[in-house]
């Protein structure tokens, strides 16, 4: 079994779109990078919504994201899992981020997109009040997986589904 930690929140004070993932997988973790999994879409498809090239070093991707409006994130803020599957989280292990006070830091924020169904379902277990507090304001989505292990659809398909985020873009 193996401890899942993750990351500091990326965002700017003026996102409009808070994406959040469940918790860094393996190759996450060991390249201490959100989406590290070379078959991950997560990239390709946030860099062709932002305008951006995929193969930026990862500090800039961060950065285009973010310029874009973009805020990046976890539900998870740590629980053990061994290998990289959301199936196989321990659910009594799970100990979710402070996503209030992330959110509380957005005045701008207009759409909460969860990455995945897992993700989705943790926030909505862990977070009820929150988001509660923010319906009429904030719209919470789920969106395909962008995970290698999600293969039931292609890229452009879930690029497509995806694109529901752009009219929240900061397209310059």
């Amino acid at each position: 079994m193996s401890q899942a930690i993750s990351f500091l929140p990326q965002w700017q004070s003026n996102a409009r779109v808070l994406v959040l993932g469940s918790t860094p997988g393996v190759a996450s973790l060991n390249a201490q990078q959100y989406y590290a999994h070379p078959r991950n879409a997560f990239w390709p498809i946030l860099a062709q919504l932002c305008g951006f090239d995929a193969q930026l070093p990862y500090e800039r991707r961060v950065e285009a994201l973010k310029a874009s409006g973009v805020a990046l994130w976890d539900v998870i803020g740590r629980c053990y899992r061994p290998g990289s599957l959301d199936s196989s989280i321990q659910a009594d292990t799970v100990e979710p981020n402070d996503l209030a006070e992330l959110v509380a830091r957005l005045p701008c924020l207009q759409l909460i997109a969860c990455n995945g169904a897992t993700a989705h379902k943790l926030l909505l277990r862990h977070w009820a009040d929150l988001l509660a507090g923010l319906e009429g304001r904030v719209k919470v989505i789920r969106l395909p997986s962008t995970s290698p292990a999600h293969a039931s659809l292609s890229l452009a398909d879930k690029t497509l589904q995806w694109q529901v985020i752009g009219d929240y873009l900061d397209k310059r």
